[in-house]
């Protein structure tokens, strides 16, 4: 099974693809979480990267599809996979499609729909440890110990693009850039949009069911 999570920066695509890739065994890739190895191992690609994100802006194409490829390439993802953080593009998506030309396309493409002044409320309350990489939300969920990461027990951080006036160009940047895609797969007829202000189990509840509906119908 082949899926893609779309969705506004924290609308919880990352949350949703963890959890799908653990009930289904298929690995969850995350271009994001790519950038922030290549950032932290301080590689030109993450140098690059790095300015893109600090600032709320998109990678360019060109800085995430030969990557994207060269991952869901390797031999854990010839069974499936979903893709997280990819594509955020109509030319990343095109692309894609092109690539799976010989392979099959995506089986379902997921839509989680957030309000923004909603997704402006979470990422200012999430944290991260830079040493490990462990996420946490001051609200939803808190570390053990104020401010200090439960794994690792180093001081957890706002990232800089969870700062409120980033979020907000970060979402002036989805909806112009990757509003599209919706339209795209949708004509596809692989779209399939779930409400992401409920609780996160009824959202995965709704997410298995599609997914358990589109793999009886294969």
């Amino acid at each position: 099974m082949k899926i893609i999570m779309l969705g506004a920066p924290g609308a919880g695509k990352g949350t949703q693809a963890k959890k799908i890739a653990e009930r289904y065994n298929i690995p969850h890739v995350s271009t994001g979480d790519i950038f922030r190895a290549n950032i932290k191992q301080g590689t030109p690609l993450g140098k690059q990267a790095k300015e893109y994100i600090d600032a709320g802006a998109l990678v360019p194409d060109e800085l995430t599809i030969g990557l994207l490829l060269d991952r869901i390439g390797q031999e854990d993802c010839k069974d499936g996979y979903i893709l997280d953080g990819f594509p955020r593009t109509l030319t990343q998506a095109e692309k894609l499609t092109e690539a799976l030309a010989d392979s099959g396309n995506v089986d379902l493409v997921l839509d989680i729909e957030v309000q923004d002044d909603v997704i402006i409320a979470r990422m200012g309350g999430r944290r991260v440890c830079p040493s490990c990489g462990a996420s946490y939300h001051i609200v939803n969920i808190p570390t053990k110990v104020p401010g200090v990461c439960d794994v690792c027990g180093a001081a957890v951080i706002q990232r800089p693009d969870d700062a409120p006036e980033t979020v907000k160009k970060r979402l002036d940047v989805y909806h112009e850039q990757t509003q599209p895609l919706i339209d795209y797969y949708k004509g596809l007829g692989l779209l399939f949009e779930t409400d992401g202000t409920r609780a996160m189990d009824e959202v995965f509840s709704d997410i298995v069911w599609q997914i358990d509906k589109v793999s009886s119908e294969a």
